[in-house]
C-alpha cells in the first residue's frame, strides 16, 4: 500500500473516531488485530458492542466508500468480531457492526454511520 493511500486511511480514521464521539460511543479500541484479521475500531454505543469499518474514499461518493464492505469484508469482519468476543468472554452481549463512510472531496469532508449496516456474516 502506497504512503499516500495509508495517510488518507489514517486521516478517513482520525475524522471517523471524532464523528462516533460525538454521536456517544465510548470505550473506544483502535485497530484491533488477531490472526484472522483487523476490526478498524471497536466502541460501545449503549449496552451494545460495535465493531466499526471505515472506509475512506477521496474524491467519490459516499456510496462508493460504503459498496467497499463487500460480501469477503463482512465474512472476515465477522470472524474477528467473534474472536474478539470469546477473548473477552463477552459473547453473551449484543453486538453489531457499522460501517463509517468518509468520503474528502472537495470542501468538508462527507462522514456518515451506517449503524447495523450487516449482519453476522460468519
Amino acid at each position: 500500500m502506497t504512503r499516500e493511500r495509508l495517510e488518507l486511511g489514517a486521516f478517513g480514521e482520525e475524522l471517523a473516531f471524532r464523528k462516533i464521539k460525538l454521536l456517544g460511543y465510548r470505550s473506544i479500541l483502535r485497530n484491533y488485530r488477531c490472526p484472522l484479521g483487523e476490526v478498524d475500531l471497536i466502541a460501545r454505543d449503549g449496552d451494545t458492542l460495535v465493531f466499526i469499518e471505515i472506509k475512506t474514499r477521496k474524491g467519490k461518493t459516499v456510496g462508493y466508500a460504503k459498496e467497499a464492505v463487500n460480501e469477503r469484508k463482512r465474512r472476515q469482519l465477522s470472524k474477528v468480531a467473534l474472536a474478539y468476543m470469546k477473548s473477552k468472554n463477552c459473547c453473551d452481549i449484543k453486538a453489531r457492526f457499522d460501517v463509517v463512510a468518509v468520503n474528502l472531496g472537495q470542501g468538508e469532508p462527507e462522514i456518515e454511520v451506517i449503524k447495523n449496516a450487516f449482519d453476522l456474516a460468519y
